[in-house]
């Protein structure tokens, strides 16, 4: 009898399985929305953050030095070092502390539109930081997202003072720290895997919004006597969207890049909108949705070389599939 040995057995394409670590990422940050919004009824918003980040380092950081040797989750070089600032600044305190801002003004499903903009953002800094080539109809692209962002907004002399309007640009502000936090990453080029630079990141990024949160006057007993609700929220938005999110997504970064690991933003609209309708029947607005399907279109122009390679990609396996089913079996 033949045993089969782990080298015998079929290995799942790194394709397919970053592109189930891209869904499972949309999934877990799309539910994070609604247990933001959640949270912010009884907590200030950059306090919530800071908890949210204090609960998954801690959960990150245990799961690491329980299974990891000692040398392998240490920073050891300027670059990982430089790495986990970036992080801790872009992606983590300034992302977060917008994000949480915003939110407390706006629906999820408006926040998480207008946070898919980073894709957006993302070849923009990837062009002047790191030389990337931005094409005519990549420019155009942006011109279209962007103009899908005002559809969303409907900017006016009244607007500009209306509480959910200035929600969504300071989720917008959270969306560009992320696309300039990705690009920096990449180009800083950090030697550690991306699951401890990603707890470190939250460590330091944790702190910083303590800071933030203490300077813009948030009273740090604002904890004492949360409902459950709330413990659930922090629980909801602290492990699952922020310990296992933020190292899928760390992971797609150094893998696929910051320009395709950031277009799960276009996702998350999608699983944001049907978490809030579900659990806090927050409604989705007729101009949302066409916000959204003019920011997809301008993502189609900017992303259409990939796209392209992979319809082909996809068109040849089908083919492939087809021909070798039509094939009649030889005879012995």
């Amino acid at each position: 009898m033949l045993r089969s040995t782990a080298r015998d057995r079929p290995s799942i394409p790194a394709r397919y399985r970053d592109s189930a670590l891209f869904v499972l990422l949309a999934v877990l940050f799309g539910g994070s929305f609604v247990a933001i919004k959640t949270g912010l009824r009884e907590l200030p918003p950059v306090l919530f953050a800071g908890l949210r980040f204090d609960l998954a380092a801690v959960t990150l950081l245990g799961y690491i030095a329980l299974t990891r040797p000692r040398s392998t989750w240490l920073p050891r070089t300027r670059g990982d070092v430089v790495g986990i600032g970036m992080a801790a600044l872009f992606l983590i305190a300034l992302n977060n502390g917008l994000l949480f801002l915003g939110q407390g003004a706006t629906t999820p499903a408006a926040a998480s539109v207008m946070y898919g903009l980073n894709p957006i953002l993302a070849p923009v800094f990837a062009w002047w930081l790191l030389g990337e080539r931005l094409s005519w109809l990549g420019a155009l692209g942006i011109g279209i997202a962007l103009s899908g962002v005002i559809l969303i907004v409907q900017p006016s002399p009244s607007t500009f003072t209306d509480a959910s309007a200035v929600g969504q640009l300071l989720v917008l502000g959270a969306a560009a720290a992320v696309a300039l936090g990705s690009v920096l990453l990449q180009r800083v080029g950090p030697d550690m895997d991306s699951t401890p630079l990603t707890a470190w990141a939250m460590a330091v990024g944790a702190v910083l919004l303590h800071a933030a949160s203490l300077l813009v006057g948030e009273p740090p007993t604002a904890v004492i006597g949360i409902g459950p609700e709330t413990i659930a929220s922090i629980v909801a938005v602290g492990i699952p969207s922020t310990a296992v999110a933020y190292a899928i997504y760390f992971g797609l970064i150094k893998r696929i890049g910051p320009v395709r690991a950031n277009l799960v933003a276009y996702v998350v609209p999608i699983f944001a909108a049907l978490m809030g309708w579900v659990l806090l029947g927050s409604a989705v607005s007729l101009w949302t949705l066409v916000g959204f399907l003019v920011v997809v279109a301008g993502f189609v122009l900017i992303e259409r070389e990939t796209l392209r390679a992979e319809l082909r990609r996809l068109y040849r396996r089908i083919g492939a599939t087809s021909s070798s089913s039509q094939t009649p079996p030889c005879d012995d």
